[in-house]
């Protein structure tokens, strides 16, 4: 294993101009672990989020904020050193995974990683392909799960995705697709050839069309776009419908607000409201992000199917301020930081 040993960083919260590059020390894998070498990270909205304080508070009692803090939790990259008890993997193995939040993310030239987490990397990738996935990846399939979602129980019925051209959305388009599903994406006007292409059968125009609008029809809805939807989207599931799930709730934003217990009771008190409005038996979930072995292996096999219509935006770490800013704007495609350029 070799340096230089480098890490995108941040002393305290605040824009992107708080992003810079500093020396870390030499990673060193402890049981169970492995050190990447970082060929390709994604930079996710929440990285962009975390580093301006959101989910500050129930991140340091994960002990995931403390400072110099680096971010990101997706990696591409080659194995370079393992540590005891690892079987699966050796040096030189070429790898993608996700990191759970913590303040040593994948954002630096050197990264130690639970190995349970790490897979080989599919023929037919780049690194930068493989390493946009795995956040998405979990997180729309817990959001599938949350909402009741399985192969069996939605084939050939309707489904509401709102948020359908991000990152989340084009993953999930392409999953329900993949389970037989009929999905009517929600997503601004220019990204309509994106979504049919990912597998959408129509496309709503958010700009043009109000959510209220549309047939009360569907036997699951997901939210990747506003919180503020969540209710109208409830509102559109037929009867004996299946579920609903929400990756932008308001959980983190109130425990940031007003505190553990406070923004615990805040938050109930929301969901229960919003829960009203979804017909008898059908579930609601809150989703988060959180790497799980299993999910993780279906990702191997599914990475070189997924074919996603996805551009990359690429920057070496010394500029990984401007990834967040890219982020931040919204600016076309996906910020992929390529460490191994600055070393």
């Amino acid at each position: 294993m070799s340096g230089p040993y480098l890490m995108a960083a941040i002393d305290q919260f605040g824009d992107a101009g708080q992003v810079r590059l500093r020396e870390q020390p030499p990673p060193k894998p402890g049981r169970g672990e492995i050190v990447v070498r970082v060929e390709a990270a994604s930079v996710n909205p929440i990285d962009t989020r975390r580093r301006a304080g959101y989910g500050r508070r129930l991140f340091s009692l994960m002990g995931a904020a403390r400072m110099p803090l680096v971010l990101g939790n997706d990696f591409a990259g080659t194995v370079c050193a393992v540590g005891r008890d690892v079987t699966t993997l050796r040096e030189g193995d070429t790898v993608f995974g996700a990191k759970p939040p913590s303040s040593q993310g994948t954002h630096a030239t050197h990264v130690v990683v639970d190995a349970r987490l790490a897979l080989r990397q599919p023929l037919g990738l780049t690194a930068g392909q493989l390493a946009a996935l795995p956040y998405n990846f979990l997180t729309v399939t817990r959001a599938l799960a949350g909402a009741g979602i399985t192969r069996e129980a939605i084939a050939g019925r309707p489904v509401l995705l709102h948020g359908a051209s991000g990152g989340l959305g084009l993953i999930a388009l392409r999953l329900l697709q993949g389970m037989g599903a009929r999905v009517t994406a929600v997503a601004g006007g220019a990204n309509r050839q994106a979504c049919l292409q990912a597998g959408a059968a129509s496309v709503v125009d958010r700009h043009a069309v109000p959510l209220h609008a549309l047939p009360r029809e569907y036997a699951a809805t997901l939210n990747f776009a506003n919180w503020e939807d969540d209710a109208t989207l409830l509102r559109l599931h037929a009867p004996g419908s299946l579920g609903h799930a929400t990756t932008v709730h308001p959980l983190l934003g109130q425990l940031d607000q007003r505190g553990l217990l406070r923004g615990l009771a805040a938050s109930w008190l929301m969901r229960r409201s919003v829960t009203t409005h979804l017909p008898g038996g059908a579930r609601y979930a809150w989703t988060v992000f959180r790497p799980d072995e299993a999910a993780l292996a279906s990702l191997a096999e599914w990475a070189p199917l997924l074919n996603l219509p996805m551009t990359l935006a690429t920057y070496p770490l010394d500029k990984a301020a401007q990834a967040h800013r890219h982020v931040e704007q919204h600016q076309a495609g996906r910020a992929i930081l390529l460490p191994h350029l600055t070393t």
